[in-house]
């Protein structure tokens, strides 16, 4: 004899709805493992989340994060010791002109709050999208690995602000448009601006020294978050 599983009413062998309550019970059996699941993954403790490998069982996947993690090792290298200045790694790299377009955006979403958000709005732009994609990956997907390249182009964006930021007195850098700051209307260069609104363009260097440094201990945090994982995985793959 069937039992239902909501109303505890007899049912007929073979029964596909309750006589009852009518719920269809391949259907209600589906929402209760899909709410079981879903309960377990909030009892999920944070550095499980972390530390998760959970499908990146194959080989594919796993020499595919270890080519991503030699290109963290290699730029972040080559970031950590690039100079502040118009000679620096991260502006003249490929990243630089995939984080510009996110910079630029920042400065439309942050237009309506006045001159100065504005301009800071750039800034913030770029240093929030990895932020976002970080959220998603960690929280929504459960995609420890990929939040760690999240985390590594987080840091990589410190470290393409630094020369901009080193640049506020100087106003040697080109910026966009083909413009140079010394030759722009005051307000063009962003952290001319920034800096001077503030009262702290005596500080541009240290600022951008202080930006430089942010950068590279993320990069090395998200580089030995990868490592981790990756023996992680390696170690799963071996038994």
């Amino acid at each position: 004899m069937l039992i239902c599983p909501k109303c505890q009413n007899e049912q007929e062998d073979g029964a596909i709805e309750c006589a009852r309550c009518g719920i269809v019970f391949a259907k209600y059996e589906r929402y209760r493992a899909s709410e079981a699941q879903g309960k377990r993954k909030k009892k999920e403790k944070p550095e499980g989340v972390l530390l998760s490998v959970t499908h990146q069982d194959s080989s594919l996947h796993f020499w595919g994060r270890a080519l991503v993690f030699a290109g963290m090792i290699w730029i972040g290298w080559k970031c950590l010791f690039s100079p502040i200045g118009p000679g620096s790694y991260a502006m003249n790299s490929l990243l630089h002109y995939v984080n510009l377009p996110f910079h630029e955006a920042g400065h439309v979403l942050f237009r309506l709050f006045g001159s100065f958000l504005h301009s800071l709005g750039g800034s913030i732009g770029q240093l929030l999208m990895p932020i976002v994609c970080l959220a998603v990956l960690l929280l929504k997907t459960r995609d420890a690995f990929g939040s760690t390249v999240c985390l590594w182009w987080f840091g990589e964006n410190f470290i393409d602000l630094a020369p901009y930021i080193n640049d506020a007195r100087s106003l040697s850098l080109p910026l966009v448009g083909g413009n140079f700051g010394h030759s722009s209307p005051y307000g063009f260069h962003d952290w001319e601006f920034i800096l001077t609104e503030s009262g702290l363009l005596r500080f541009d260097h240290a600022i951008a020294r202080f930006a430089h440094f942010m950068g590279s201990l993320l990069m090395i945090l998200a580089i030995a978050w990868a490592a981790l994982l990756m023996l992680r995985q390696y170690q799963e793959l071996r038994r």
